[in-house]
């Protein structure tokens, strides 16, 4: 059987420390702020029923914030763990 390499070659990632710690610095931000959703939605459910924007209640606003919020930071730590390979592979 046939078969081929692997498409693209892979060399020592000298950013894996910094990529790694940033990772979980982001990953424990989102945490809390998800966890004041949760916090909402446990101590007082109601107020999420409350219009805060444009007719929007507080649930769906939060909600969207978070989905937006992840995009974000998706897009943070990708500029940043480019800038730091850069700076390290040179």
């Amino acid at each position: 059987m046939g078969g081929h390499g692997p498409a693209t070659e892979w060399g020592v990632d000298n950013a894996s420390d910094y990529k790694s710690k940033l990772g979980v610095i982001m990953f424990i931000f989102y945490v809390l702020v998800y966890a004041g959703f949760i916090a909402i939605n446990v101590v007082k459910p109601k107020l999420m029923g409350a219009v805060v924007f444009a007719g929007l209640n507080l649930a769906v606003v939060y909600g969207f914030g978070l989905i937006v919020l992840a995009i974000i930071m998706g897009l943070i730590y990708n500029h940043l763990c480019t800038k730091k390979e850069d700076e390290l592979n040179k």
